[in-house]
This record gives C-alpha cells, sequence and structure tokens, in this order.
C-alpha cells in the first residue's frame, strides 16, 4: 500500500528554509500513521477459524476461513471427520491450499491447526428400545407398555445426517417367544443415506411395584453370590426363597478335613454325607476311622471339625 501526501508549494519552500529537521519529523509522522492502519489493511485478509462445524462431509474453504472471497467461499478442500467426530487440520496445509487457489495470504492469528467437528444426528438406546417395541408389538402382540429390551453388550446408539428427521424403524424383526430372545436391523434415512445397525436382546416384562409380593422386593446386593435353587424362565419374578448359597462342597464328595486345637493341626481325607454352602454344618465320615463327624464347610472340598473335649482327641480320631 502507498500512501501519498500533498505537500502545498508554500510548505514546500519552508522546508527548504528550515531544513531537513522538520521534513524528517514529517516521515516519522508518516511512519506512525502507516502502523495505525497496518491493523487495517491486515483484516482484508482472510483469518483462520479456530473451531468449525460442518453439516456436510467435506470441507468447504469458507468454513476454514472468515472472510474469503464469495467465489472461493464454497470450495471444497478437505474431507469431514466420520458423524459425530472431531479432527484436526494443521494451519499449514489450509494456507498452502488458499494461496493455491487464489485466496492470497491468510491471517493465522497465532493458530496451528483448525478443530473440525462433523455434526451429527445421534440416536440413542431409548428411542431404538421404543422401535423395537412398537414392531413386536405390531408383529408379535405384545404389549409394548409391558416390557423393555435389554439389549446384548454396549447399549447401542445409530449416528446420521443431523438433517435426517425420520423416526428409526426396527426391520427384519426375529423374535422367540419361548426364549424372549429378539434380533432386528435398526434403519433410518432413505435410499443410498440409510443407516443400519444390528442389535440383538432380550425382551423382559416390566410390572409395576405395587403388583409384586413383598418377598419378591429383593436388595440387589443381596443377591449377588448366590444361586437359584430351581430353573427360573426369562421374565421370572425372582422371590427370596428361590435363591440359595452356592453350595461348594457336594454329596459323596471326598473332602479335605482339618483339625486346629492350639499347638496341633491333623489333616486327614473323608467324605461328606451331605452338600453344604459355605459356612453349612454337614457330617463326614473318617475314612480311616469310618466315625462320622460334625463339620462346618470351610472351601470348596474342605471343611474344619471344632475341637472336641480334652483328653478325647486320640478316641475321637
Amino acid at each position: 500500500m502507498i500512501i501519498e501526501v500533498f505537500v502545498p508549494p508554500i510548505a514546500q519552500r519552508r522546508f527548504r528554509r528550515v531544513g531537513l529537521g522538520l521534513a524528517t519529523r514529517l516521515v516519522v509522522a508518516l511512519g506512525l500513521v502507516c502502523l495505525l492502519l497496518y491493523p487495517v489493511m491486515a483484516s482484508d485478509r482472510p483469518a483462520l477459524r479456530a473451531e468449525i462445524t460442518v453439516q456436510r462431509d467435506v470441507v468447504a474453504l469458507g468454513d476454514l476461513l472468515e472472510g474469503v472471497r464469495a467465489d472461493l467461499a464454497d470450495r471444497p478442500v478437505f474431507r469431514a471427520p466420520a458423524l459425530g467426530e472431531t479432527g484436526t487440520i494443521q494451519a499449514v496445509r489450509i494456507t498452502d491450499m488458499a494461496r493455491d487457489l487464489g485466496a492470497g495470504v491468510v491471517e493465522t492469528l497465532g493458530l496451528t491447526q483448525v478443530v473440525v467437528t462433523r455434526a451429527a444426528r445421534r440416536i440413542d438406546t431409548q428411542e431404538i428400545d421404543a422401535a423395537l417395541r412398537k414392531a413386536l408389538e405390531s408383529r408379535s402382540g405384545l404389549d409394548a407398555r409391558n416390557f423393555t429390551v435389554v439389549f446384548d453388550g454396549t447399549p447401542p446408539s445409530l449416528l446420521t445426517d443431523p438433517a435426517e428427521t425420520g423416526e428409526v424403524e426396527a426391520k427384519d424383526v426375529v423374535f422367540d417367544p419361548r426364549s424372549r430372545r429378539v434380533v432386528a436391523t435398526l434403519a433410518v434415512g432413505t435410499g443410498a443415506e440409510i443407516k443400519r445397525l444390528r442389535v440383538s436382546g432380550q425382551a423382559v416384562e416390566r410390572r409395576a411395584r405395587d403388583s409384586v409380593s413383598q418377598d419378591a422386593r429383593i436388595d440387589v446386593a443381596r443377591v449377588a453370590g448366590q444361586v437359584a435353587r430351581r430353573p427360573l424362565s426369562i421374565g421370572t419374578v425372582i422371590r427370596t426363597a428361590d435363591l440359595t448359597r452356592p453350595e461348594i462342597v457336594a454329596r459323596n464328595e471326598t473332602v479335605l478335613i482339618t483339625y486346629e486345637t492350639p499347638g496341633l493341626v491333623l489333616t486327614l481325607r473323608g467324605k461328606a454325607n451331605e452338600a453344604g454352602a459355605l459356612g453349612d454344618s454337614i457330617t463326614v465320615v473318617n475314612l480311616q476311622s469310618k466315625k462320622t463327624l460334625q463339620a462346618t464347610v470351610a472351601g470348596p472340598g474342605r471343611v474344619r471339625v471344632t475341637a472336641p473335649g480334652p483328653g478325647r482327641v486320640a478316641s475321637a480320631y
């Protein structure tokens, strides 16, 4: 940029009379004016944006640069990240691309990269569950209000274009009434833009808490580590009487009998007359003496015998 300053003839004659001092000061003043005008001049250049969100699968030059010429703004220059993903583009790649396209010098504003996010519509597990229940209601006669689908593995979700406003549909639904297993394909969109997701899970009945008997309202923490006393079908309401501690000693199993008393530990082999869980009291037979003993289940295949009174150790074992 060239700044021309008109100096009237009378001023020119005065410059000659006063010498170079005034002229020097005038040059300095003009320099300060140029420095003040520099930001204005620089603002005419396109500038990098720090972060952008794009709707399409390509990134245009106008997405990356603010103030780029209108004829270049829609020019595609990079591929966008996958739906819902975020990536970065190095600033030097953008400035080189802009220069090659004729956009001129780009103001980087100190940025080394631009963060690019691809917009997406996320269809969450709740929407997928609703679509499956709707399909099962119309095809299998189930009441969608009385069950939910517990999915296998990680709760599913589906990403699609943010402009896609259609409902997700469950297709190719396979339902086994006996096991209540369900497999289906979720789809949203039309034509080439359709997105699909394969899911599987179990249709589990939902019941109001007030309709469940008191003995079925079991604390989940108490259920952990227990086993069912009888086969339970899917959807069965579990009651306290249905659960028990797992048996770790089986009936007629050969066990290791441990007898401990201060200063003495005896171990011998025996046979369990009964099955038992950890801490249960059962009877076992000493395989050497053939005597029946009362023992406590101490672990898998192990029992512990309570010490008898003084002076009876030899006769008892």
